[in-house]
């Protein structure tokens, strides 16, 4: 929140018919409650980047584009695709809902003071309608997956703590259903059969794309990932 830039631009526009079209607000973005909006142009604080992007993401009515400059890290795990150094969960998780290219790069020289980092420039056009998933859903699939993206998906399922996470989000599942639970050992047994049964239990998420992801293994796993 910079006070001096609202009192800027309310000076550049005042007496000129823009002056009638501009409301400013001043106030953190993150925690403010968007108005309806078509177009979002955007200079990043770049410590608030996830958060922005995927504050814009859950907005409703979807927005028609987002034109945002990132850190050039940031942006590229933005347009990454399976395969890529830095397809990454980020990754996923926003193009499961967007469609994101990278538009231009932008030196760290065009700054006063120039900062330590070089930056990007991409857009963002949401995807509508938008898939039928529940983000937690596959938030909590894409946390376990590419916790160690070039691990196989059995290794990642048994890291430590992901199979009591899972078992007992499917103790809340059963119950909420009234339905009879496993002992551990038949538990264990039922997600190592679910991940034979996707085809996907010995690929790495580094190069699995959004279909892989959603299609094959999310729809298996649904009542493990979070209690409903």
């Amino acid at each position: 929140m910079d006070p001096r830039m609202a009192a800027e631009l309310t000076k550049r526009v005042q007496g000129k018919p823009e002056q009638k079209k501009l409301e400013i607000v001043i106030g953190d973005f993150v925690k403010a409650e968007l108005p309806y909006f078509d177009v979002c142009i955007s200079n990043t604080p770049y410590q608030i980047s996830s958060p922005l992007v995927f504050k814009l993401l859950s907005h409703r009515p979807l927005f028609r584009v987002a034109i945002l400059m990132f850190q050039r890290e940031f942006a590229l795990r933005l347009v990454a695709r399976p395969g890529d150094a830095y397809w990454s969960r980020l990754s996923a998780n926003v193009q499961l809902y967007a469609k994101v290219d990278h538009i231009m790069k932008v030196g760290k020289n065009n700054f006063r003071p120039a900062p330590q980092v070089e930056s990007s420039v991409v857009r963002i056009v949401p995807l509508d309608p938008p898939p039928p998933v529940r983000f937690e859903e596959f938030d909590g699939l894409t946390r376990i997956l590419f916790s160690r993206r070039n691990k196989t998906v059995h290794a990642n399922f048994q890291a430590k703590g992901v199979m009591q996470m899972l078992e007992s989000n499917w103790k809340t599942w059963c119950a909420e259903r009234n339905e009879i639970l496993l002992d551990q050992i038949e538990f264990k047994e039922k997600v190592d059969q679910i991940l034979i049964s996707t085809g996907f239990s010995e690929s790495r998420p580094a190069k699995m794309d959004i279909d892989d992801l959603l299609k094959r293994v999310l729809s298996h796993y649904r009542p493990y990932l979070l209690p409903f």
